[in-house]
């Protein structure tokens, strides 16, 4: 239709949902389906988050809280900000929005506009670029490479900046590759975003799934420079297995949170209010869950990792965050839309195809379920791979 407005025309549907709902609608047809595409926890919300939710209900609260959500909640993220990042916000300077999804799109259109330019480095999670275009800005993508655990350097970063430049999207733990910036990493990179006042997204909604000797690091604990050019964006959907629950925030320097809480209440107004309690709870009753689920997800990770690195033709990197693995598909000679349409029809095996994150030659395979489905999941991929 011509009334369809034209920036709509350039964003592309997100591929990972569109995955997971074919997945879910074999199922429902009575398919068994080995879903290695979800990007959320198999776990259930802890009955004590959920507790708190119900007596909120209880208790009335039902009703619009402040845009920018309810005291309580964004002291207790204030506080959480500094006892465990190192980053030391006013709750004035904390947006709690519908998600962290709406948190990343709060901050780019409050501080993009047209003509800009956002360096993402590639592979990315797939709605960065597509709130880009929805604010009017160009997203530039840098290429990354396994050698280098698919993080950008700062040569790459100086390479493709310009005059143009306003905002450098850093995900640590990423998705889709697992990848975990040192401090050292991020500082480099801070660094020449000073030089050049370019605002820095990120993105830490993985935090507490590190592995190994991995630590997360948040850029703006860096320094006071850093955190006057930082928005951090985080939520409760992947640590507190809340998808549904749709609580994020943004932490940030104080005009641009406030131009955040702007855009906020003229759009969703406040998070569902006694979701927000349930938020509450997370975070003063929740470490056991995190580690509870971070041990888990360790298990599963290096069992899909052995299996992995026995299949001749395809390449892997260990990751050492979040709950994915891209998987290089090169060696197969199959474009991944493709590659992953075949592997749903004839294997019922569920992955995302790599071209949704910027990397035709690869794949995302999740570990958010049990071991039995990942290991036949995984004996059907290596199926599929030694037909092809």
């Amino acid at each position: 239709m011509e009334s369809i407005s034209s920036r709509i025309d350039k964003v592309s549907p997100s591929l990972t949902l569109s995955v997971t709902n074919q997945a879910k609608a074999m199922k429902a047809r009575g398919d068994e389906v080995y879903a290695l595409a979800g990007g959320e926890p198999d776990q259930d919300t802890a009955d004590f988050i959920k507790q708190a939710a119900i007596e909120a209900l209880n208790e009335g609260k039902t009703k619009y809280t402040p845009a920018a959500g309810v005291p309580e909640l964004r002291e207790g993220i204030a506080k959480k900000l500094k006892e465990e990042n190192g980053i030391d916000y006013d709750p004035t300077q904390v947006v709690v929005s519908s998600g962290a999804k709406q948190a990343c799109f709060n901050a780019i259109l409050a501080i993009c506009e047209e003509g800009d330019e956002v360096i993402i480095p590639s592979p990315y999670w797939v709605s960065y670029p597509e709130m880009v275009r929805l604010a009017g800005a160009e997203p530039v993508f840098v290429e990354t490479t396994a050698e280098n655990d698919w993080k950008i350097t700062p040569e790459q970063f100086e390479e493709h900046m310009t005059g143009r430049t306003k905002m450098i999207i850093i995900n640590t733990p990423g998705n889709p590759t697992g990848s975990v910036y040192t401090a050292e990493e991020l500082r480099a990179i801070g660094d020449i975003a000073l030089y050049e006042d370019i605002i820095i997204l990120s993105d830490e909604i993985y935090e507490h799934l590190v592995y190994d000797d991995a630590k997360h690091v948040s850029i703006a604990s860096l320094g006071k420079d850093l955190y006057d050019l930082t928005v951090t964006v985080n939520g409760f959907s992947k640590a507190y297995s809340m998808t549904g629950w749709r609580v994020g925030y943004t932490a940030a320097p104080e005009p641009i949170a406030k131009a955040i809480s702007k855009i906020q209440g003229h759009t969703s107004s406040n998070a569902t209010t006694f979701a927000q309690y349930g938020a509450i709870a997370a975070l003063e009753k929740g470490p056991n869950v995190i580690s509870d689920m971070k041990a888990e997800y360790d298990v599963r990770r290096q069992f899909v990792y052995n299996r992995l690195k026995s299949i001749s033709n395809i390449k892997v990197t260990e990751p050492k965050g979040a709950f994915y693995f891209l998987v290089d598909t090169t060696g197969l000679g199959i474009k991944s839309v493709n590659l992953c349409d075949k592997l749903l029809k004839r294997y019922l095996v569920a992955a995302v195809p790599g071209i949704a994150f910027g990397n035709d030659n690869s794949i995302r395979i999740s570990y958010c379920t049990t071991l039995d489905v990942l290991n036949e999941g995984l004996s059907r991929f290596e199926e599929f791979c030694k037909a092809h």
